[in-house]
């Protein structure tokens, strides 16, 4: 604010005279605060620093009243003050970070928070409840119990209970029993908690493939042709086995459809594709033996009517090539991944 102005007054004692002191800035300010919370204002106060919130609480034990003209006075110059302001910078790099994190590259932003230690934005509590049960599992696993009966105690009921049931039993039944000692852990204690492993996770590398192998070389050979896909994965089981089988799990494709979706769906997704689409898909994947059975599947959950018409037009037509087979496969593929991504469609989990 502008120097004290000397009609901004409080009865001093020890003035000579009785002539009143003026306000300090931090008078002024502990006068805007009472006026606010006094008309129902909801303050942020829990962001400043912790040493600016005792001195304020100070500030407003130490005062008593002031007059209406010294009141007006102040909410007058505070106003001013706002109206004068043009632009508003957040004071440090914690504030920059939190102001351009989702405008820079997710590298850029975890590197300069390494380098300055300073957490990701937000309340770090938000973000770790944010996280998936791959990064969270091994915190409660590694860290102290203590500290795991806190992260287990902020998360919603529901998702604390779906981590237990991903850790062995004695850990669970430990970190369980360590919940019912939290009761006396102060919120400064749980900050500092949520702030450290915040900053523990965020100092994991950032991965220049979010997807991860496993998923990626499954998307490639979902959208590759049956003989490409079969030739690559034959080879991937010659040189790792482990991660071909995980890849033949990351993979859907035609032949999948009888097993991963439900019958009550078929409809919608036959809705979606183009009939000569899916009259040429269903008709090429009657040449195949292996892909015969996803067709009945799929002829047998749809409306009587159409599954009768396709079957009659796929008998007169001519049989479809393999590149025009692949290719309205691979529509029909395409449309139940969107499905799924837009959460559209689940599939049905895989036996085992």
């Amino acid at each position: 604010m502008p120097s004290d102005l000397p009609s901004l007054a409080l009865p001093d004692p020890a003035a000579p005279d009785g002539v009143p002191a003026p306000l300090t800035r931090k008078q002024k300010a502990a006068v805007i605060v009472r006026l606010l919370i006094a008309e129902g204002a909801q303050l942020p106060l829990d962001r400043m620093p912790d040493e600016m919130q005792r001195e304020l609480t100070a500030q407003l034990a130490a005062m008593r009243r002031i007059d209406r003209d010294t009141l007006r006075a102040v909410v007058e110059e505070f106003a001013d003050e706002l109206d004068s302001i043009g632009l508003h910078f957040p004071g440090g790099l914690a504030g920059a970070l939190g102001l351009l994190e989702d405008h820079l590259s997710p590298a850029t932003a975890a590197r300069l928070r390494r380098e300055a230690g300073v957490a990701a934005k937000g309340d770090p509590w938000e973000r770790i409840a944010g996280l998936s049960a791959e990064r969270l599992v091994p915190v409660l696993e590694e860290e102290s119990t203590e500290v795991g009966a806190v992260l287990l105690a902020k998360l919603e009921t529901k998702r604390a209970a779906e981590l237990l049931a991903l850790l062995p039993g004695p850990r669970a039944r430990e970190l369980s029993y360590a919940i019912s000692k939290t009761g006396a852990v102060d919120p400064d204690t749980v900050r500092r908690i949520g702030l450290a492993l915040a900053g523990q996770l965020d100092a994991e590398p950032v991965r220049a493939f979010p997807d991860g192998p496993v998923q990626k070389v499954g998307d490639i050979l979902n959208a590759a042709r049956t003989t490409t896909r079969d030739d690559v994965l034959e080879g991937l089981e010659e040189q790792d086995s482990e991660f071909a089988a995980e890849v033949r799990r990351a993979i859907f494709t035609f032949a999948n459809i009888r097993t991963r979706i439900a019958g009550r769906d078929v409809a919608r997704i036959v809705k979606a594709i183009d009939p000569d689409t899916l009259r040429t898909a269903l008709a090429y994947a009657g040449q195949s033996d292996d892909l015969v059975p996803a067709r009945d599947y799929v002829l047998d959950n749809m409306s009587k009517r159409m599954a009768e018409g396709l079957r009659e037009e796929m008998a007169e037509a001519d049989p479809p090539t393999t590149d025009a087979g692949e290719e309205a496969m691979a529509v029909i593929i395409a449309e139940i991944r969107r499905m799924i991504d837009a959460g559209e469609l689940l599939l049905v989990a895989e036996e085992g």
